[in-house]
This record gives structure tokens, C-alpha cells and sequence, in this order.
């Protein structure tokens, strides 16, 4: 167990009123552990005075207080404080509460223990000091090191972290404006895109050797200037382009986790009053958590960025790769595209992620690219296959599972190899080529499949026309269980006919659908036409469908 935590658990007890128990685990805490007696006799202090044990108290705290002195670890004298801060405040002393409270609280600033200082003070039930000023409300600063905090752990937008941390830097810092630079290497430029005070700034970009914030970048200096205008190193002209008159200037270096110096805080005009060194202490807490937040910020926008770059790289390769199955077999030319669209239109009825929407599209995109390896003379066949020659193009399936295991991808887009060679594997095990069975075929594969047959089925071929669309959907319906998933055809079945017929007009590019028309097929699902048709309900459906589907308009002929 962590000293932090062994002093949470101890307090926690002790609040609770568990005190025997308690003053049991600090005692042969201490006895393992001889550096914190200290702290062991600030607990037991605490706890005593807690159970109204008074002699016992005042004996605990005086031990704890000469040791206490004996030492500059931060948690033993930061946890002393709080303690003599809890008594002060119950026996209701408000001034000593308030010396106690702000001595714990620049200890906690200074050694970086800010949550060890909140988590207490919350056990504690202590209220935060607050003053103020004739300007505004001055906030604890401990609670602008917080949300500063939040923000790192939380924020990966630079801009909006950047914004984070110049707001609260200035409530904490009790000040006018606060301006956050980060350095621009490849440049040797300083520039800002937030400054605190300003609606209308825009982003802002200063050479790296100039001004006050050029100085501090290349010295690493903290400057505190008490008075602008009689400091050599302010440039005035500033004010006059602004109208802003500038009084006091805290500025001082960001620095990343290599101490390496990343940007520059400046701070203006305090009110009332100059900056002080508890201020600097405060900033440099504040820079400590800024810098490396900063920084990840920034690595993240250039991850996002070469991630990106990859993606567009990547999906250009899919489509070239798509490309040439289309420029080899004319006679399915724009197959793929439509059985990735349909395909996208059944992952959306079942609600599914857009990570998990992109890699099926990748899939079907590629799901016919082992047809490289299967011989002209059977690939552009005009007649009926022979069996042999079926069997010969049954190998594409495979053809694509070793084409694509062969281009390195990562753990998510290894799954495009396994959706796009299982197109071909049924529901019921008798597909090829590994005779996968119900959820062993991964569900894109289950989703390619009733894609795949749908567009074959309603393609018009040099040898056949389109199959009259109540027999492709009885086709569809009689594969639920034995060729397709049922659950799939089930959602298939429900896509808006308007969506279908979008897919179809992909291949005429003169034909567009009418607003009239669009209204009719938006109101109607496939089901919806398979059932009109069979019942002879009405034909006006079926003339708006074929107007698309076959190009003919029986209404108008």
C-alpha cells in the first residue's frame, strides 16, 4: 500500500469513529516503517482528538510537531497542516484556519501534491479560502491546479486545452489577461491562438527572439516585471496597436517532461497589486502540469494527422486494388461498389459503429479480388460454366484470403481479410471454402453474403436480363436459414426502397430519381413490395420500382 493511500484509509477510520482500530494499523505502521512516525503521530493526534481524548491529544500532537520540524517531506508536513487546519476549524478559530489552510496549501503547490491536498480536505469537510478583490472573486488557486488537472486527463484538443489553462491560470493568479505561447521549432516562431480578454484575437505569431516571451524562451528565465513601462524589454508598441495599457508582466517558461522548454506563459497586470513569489510558485506548478499536457496534446494532433494521411494512403490502395477486378471482368464491372453499398445499408439497420461500417466497406470493396487468379477463359465465360470451370472460379474465394493475409495490417483490419473470403460460406455449412457454420462465418461475412447474391441477381448480364425483383426477393427470403443468416435478411428486408433504388441508379448516371417518386418508395421497404406484388395489392408501387429497377416506365408505355 502506497504512503498516500495507508494515510487516506487511516483518516477514513478515524473519521468514521473507528478509532481502536484504527490507532492498531498506524501503530505497526510505524513500527515497519520508521520514517513516517511523524505522520503516524499526526494521525493518532487527530484520532484522539476525534474521540474527545484531550490528555492524549495534546501529548500526540506535541510529539508530532517535533518531529514534524525534524523533517521536509511535503506529505508529513502537509498532512500536519491540514490536521492543525481540521482542529482549528472545529474549535471554530477561523483566523488560525485560515493560516493552517493557506501554509498546507502552498506546500501542496510547491511539492506538486495538489490531489494528496484536495482528497484531505474534502475527508476533512474544510472549506477553501476565499477573498475579494474590487475587480473579481479570487477562486483558491488549488482549485484552478484542478481543473487544470481535469483538463489533462481528459482534453485532447489543443485549443481548447490551451484555452483551459490560460482561464484558469489567470482566476488563479488573480489577473487581467493571460496569453499561453507554444514554440513553433520548425519556424523558430512563437504563436497563440487563445488569449484571456480578447473575443476577437486571432492567432498570433511572433518571432522567437523578440519580446518578453522571445527572452524567457531562450533564457529559460522567469521574469516578473513590476512596472512595464520603466522595463527596457517591453515593447510599448504593443499597447498602442491594442489600446491596452499593460501594469505588471509575470512571464515564464512551459516546459515538457524533458524539462525541455515548449512554449511561455504570459500573465498581465494583476489587480491591484504586483506579482508576488508565491505567484511565480504558483505558475510554476501550473507550467509543470500545463507542459507535459501541452505536449501530449500536440503528439496527439500529430498522430491524428499521420493517421489520417494512412487512412487516405490505405484507402486509396483499396480502391486501386477494387479497381482492377472491374478493369479485368467487365462483365460485373461496378459489382463490388454496389454489394459495399448494399452491404453498408443492412450494417446501418443494425445500428453498427462507423469503425465497424468502415471495415466492411473495405471488405466488400475487396471482397473479388482472388479473381486475379482465375483464367480468362472461365472469368469472362458468356455461357454456362462447366463444372470444372465452377469449381476452378470457387478458388477466387481463396485467392483473396491469400492475397490480402499478405498485406500487413493491423488487429482491427485483419478482420476486412476474414469478411471478404467468407462471402462465399452459407448459414447451414455447405459454402466454400471452409464450410463455416453459423456465427463461425464472421457477421460482415453473413452481411457481404445476402449483398453479394442480391446484386448478382438483379445485374443485368450480356447473357440474361435482371431477374423480376419478387423472384430475387423470394430467393433471398428462401436462403434465410440455409444460405443466409435470418437475422440478416431480416434487416435486409427492411432497408427503404428509395435506398435500394439509390444503389441502382449507380449504374445509370442520366437517370436521376424524382422528387415525387422518392416520396412513394421512402414510405415502403422491400418486404413491403415483395407482399404487394404476391397479393396483386396494387401495381402503382411496382411501375414507381421497375421505373428504376429495369428502366422501363409501365405507367407511361
Amino acid at each position: 500500500m502506497s504512503l498516500e493511500n495507508f494515510i487516506y484509509e487511516s483518516a477514513e477510520e478515524l473519521i468514521g469513529g473507528d478509532y481502536e482500530t484504527a490507532k492498531e494499523t498506524i501503530i505497526k505502521h510505524k513500527e515497519i516503517y520508521h520514517d513516517d512516525t511523524a505522520i503516524c503521530f499526526s494521525l493518532l493526534a487527530f484520532g484522539a482528538f476525534i474521540k474527545k481524548q484531550y490528555n492524549e491529544y495534546y501529548q500526540l500532537m506535541k510529539d508530532a510537531q517535533f518531529l514534524v520540524e525534524q523533517t521536509k517531506d511535503p506529505i508529513t508536513n502537509l498532512l500536519h497542516e491540514l490536521v492543525l487546519g481540521y482542529i482549528s476549524f472545529t474549535e471554530k478559530n477561523s483566523e488560525l484556519y485560515s493560516i493552517n489552510y493557506n501554509k498546507a496549501r502552498k506546500l501542496a503547490i510547491r511539492s506538486q501534491k495538489t490531489s494528496f491536498f484536495e482528497k484531505i480536505t474534502s475527508m476533512f469537510n474544510c472549506p477553501p479560502i476565499t477573498h475579494l478583490s474590487t475587480h473579481a472573486q479570487v477562486k483558491d488557486p488549488l482549485i484552478a491546479l484542478v481543473k487544470i488537472g481535469q483538463a489533462v486527463a481528459a482534453e485532447k484538443n489543443i485549443d481548447t486545452l490551451i484555452r483551459t489553462i490560460a482561464e484558469e491560470t489567470k482566476v488563479a493568479l488573480n489577473a487581467d489577461r493571460c496569453t499561453v505561447f507554444l514554440y513553433d521549432r520548425e519556424n523558430n516562431e512563437l504563436y497563440s491562438k487563445v488569449a484571456t480578454g480578447l473575443d476577437d484575437f486571432k492567432e498570433l505569431r511572433i518571432p522567437a527572439t523578440k519580446g518578453l516571451a522571445g527572452h524567457v524562451l531562450q533564457t529559460g528565465e522567469t521574469i516578473n516585471i513590476k512596472d512595464a513601462y520603466k522595463d527596457n524589454r517591453f515593447n510599448k508598441d504593443v499597447d498602442k496597436k491594442t489600446g491596452y495599457t499593460t501594469k505588471t508582466i509575470l512571464c515564464m517558461p512551459i516546459k515538457n517532461f524533458n524539462q525541455e522548454i515548449i512554449g511561455v506563459f504570459q500573465v498581465l497586470n494583476k489587480f491591484d497589486e504586483t506579482f508576488t513569489i508565491d505567484d511565480e510558485d504558483l505558475l510554476v506548478a501550473i507550467a509543470s502540469s500545463a507542459g507535459i499536457s501541452l505536449e501530449n496534446a500536440q503528439l496527439f494532433e500529430k498522430q491524428n494527422k499521420m493517421i489520417e494521411e494512412q487512412k487516405i494512403i490505405f484507402d486509396s490502395f483499396i480502391e486501386t486494388l477494387a479497381s482492377s477486378i472491374d478493369a479485368r471482368d467487365k462483365i460485373t464491372s461496378g459489382h463490388s461498389t454496389r454489394v459495399k453499398m448494399f452491404s453498408v445499408l443492412i450494417a446501418k439497420e443494425f445500428g453498427m459503429e462507423k469503425k465497424d461500417i468502415y471495415i466492411l466497406e473495405k471488405a466488400a470493396a475487396l471482397h473479388d479480388i482472388g479473381k486475379i487468379g482465375i483464367r480468362d477463359s472461365v472469368l469472362q465465360k458468356e455461357g454456362k460454366l462447366t463444372p470444372e470451370e465452377y469449381k476452378h472460379i470457387q478458388e477466387h474465394v481463396e485467392i483473396t484470403h491469400n492475397i490480402l493475409a499478405k498485406i500487413h495490417m493491423s488487429d482491427d483490419f485483419q478482420e476486412i481479410t476474414e469478411i471478404a473470403c467468407s462471402h462465399h460460406e452459407k448459414f447451414d455449412g455447405s459454402g466454400y471454402y471452409r464450410k463455416l457454420k453459423g456465427e463461425e462465418i464472421p457477421f460482415g461475412g453473413r452481411v457481404l453474403a445476402v449483398s453479394d447474391v442480391f446484386d448478382a441477381i438483379t445485374s443485368k448480364r450480356h447473357y440474361r436480363d435482371k431477374m423480376p425483383i419478387e423472384k430475387v426477393i423470394g430467393i433471398i427470403m428462401d436462403g434465410a436459414g440455409s444460405h443466409f443468416d435470418p437475422l440478416v435478411v431480416e434487416k435486409f428486408l427492411n432497408i427503404k426502397l428509395t435506398d435500394i433504388v439509390e444503389v441502382f441508379l449507380t449504374e445509370n448516371k442520366k437517370q436521376t430519381l424524382t422528387k415525387k417518386d422518392k416520396e412513394t418508395l421512402n414510405k415502403y421497404n422491400l418486404m413491403d413490395l415483395y407482399y404487394s406484388i404476391i397479393n396483386k395489392c396494387s401495381n402503382k408501387l411496382l411501375q414507381v420500382f421497375n421505373k428504376y429497377y429495369v428502366g422501363v416506365d409501365l405507367e407511361n408505355e
